[in-house]
């Protein structure tokens, strides 16, 4: 019977697989599989995968013919698994020895849909602990709950999937599913929807997965137009957080976060090319247009001088600009999501 399945996609990262291959190895058990998805690698990834289901007890090899991304080579590997559990790594990323025992045993003895763990980011020789934003740990919580208030960091923006451990019954609702073809924060609406609509969760103090930082490969770290996919994520958060029975409590930490994210990629768009750049500024300026304008005035009041003017700025170009849609009042939204 498998216990735990563990989703690994890989994309042309055979610099990083062998770490990553290793570690699996070390978490090795009866009751593990490791669900190796190859996203179309073009640089020797996929033989050393082909090698790894030969020597990593319990791993199966998922290839795909066609490059798909991120989002979409974990639902391959959720189609696949046959554990009660379910969890992700990244294929650049690394497990410590016996790191998945220790997450099976913290998902037995807590009994929730999922638990949420702290992970140790690596940048490289540098290592830091980072911790879930959430003090209460041991302890069955609601995931609701944690998703306010609007004005801190809390349990939705700490999105990785790969940080915790999800029961089946999760998968089997559709809860677990990303949005195929989202390049970049896929994990935004997955984690949103998580909270929203799993009915327990808990927080425990493991450290066991390590998360690879300022890998040159890595979508965080190239200026083109997947970059600009957080748009379409974050769209997908608003939309449906705005058709929860909650929206009007809820809205505001969406926005507050699109908003705050959007201002980043704005803040560093020297590093896009010159026309993903103009692309990012336009379809910003669009999504502010389509937010609930009374919370976006109250958002951009709390959001902090320089962010809040860069995104004014973009706003006055959208205003300026011929056929702009009419902005969309917040009561509206509401009233839409009570139909």
């Amino acid at each position: 019977m498998v216990k735990l399945s563990v989703i690994v996609p890989f994309y042309n990262v055979r610099q990083f697989a062998p770490d990553t291959l290793r570690s699996l190895k070390a978490n090795a058990r009866d009751d593990v599989e490791f669900l190796l998805v190859d996203d179309c690698s073009s640089d020797g990834t996929r033989d050393l995968l082909e090698r790894a289901v030969e020597e990593v007890p319990g791993a199966v090899l998922l290839p795909h013919e066609v490059n798909g991304g991120l989002a979409t080579a974990r639902n391959t590997g959720l189609d696949a698994a046959r554990g009660t559990y379910l969890t992700f790594l990244d294929g650049d990323d690394w497990y410590a020895p016996g790191y998945c025992g220790q997450l099976l045993d913290a998902a037995e003895r807590l009994g929730t849909d999922f638990v949420r763990v702290d992970h140790v980011q690596v940048t490289g020789r540098a290592r830091q602990i980072h911790r879930m934003p959430h003090g209460r740990r041991e302890v069955p919580l609601r995931p609701l709950d944690a998703i306010l208030p609007a004005d801190r960091s809390t349990s939705v923006d700490y999105p990785y999937a790969w940080a915790g451990i999800y029961h089946r019954r999760l998968l089997d609702s559709g809860v677990l599913r990303f949005r195929d073809g989202l390049r970049t924060a896929e994990d935004r609406p997955w984690i949103w929807r998580l909270h929203r609509e799993a009915e327990s969760f808990a927080v425990t103090s493991l450290y066991g997965v390590f998360y690879r930082r300022g890998v040159s490969s890595s979508l965080t770290q190239i200026g083109d137009v997947r970059q600009l996919d957080f748009l379409r994520a974050f769209d997908q958060v608003v939309e449906e957080t705005a058709a929860h029975d909650q929206a009007a409590e809820l809205l505001p930490k969406a926005i507050r976060t699109y908003c705050a994210v959007m201002a980043h990629h704005l803040e560093s768009i020297e590093r896009f090319e010159p026309a993903v750049a103009r692309t990012l500024r336009a379809e910003s300026a669009a999504a502010l247009g389509r937010l609930p304008q009374d919370i976006l005035r109250s958002t951009l009041s709390a959001l902090g001088p320089d962010r809040a003017a860069r995104l004014r700025r973009v706003r006055r170009h959208q205003a300026l600009r011929p056929g702009a849609p009419a902005a969309v009042p917040a009561t509206r939204v509401h009233e839409e999501a009570a139909r």
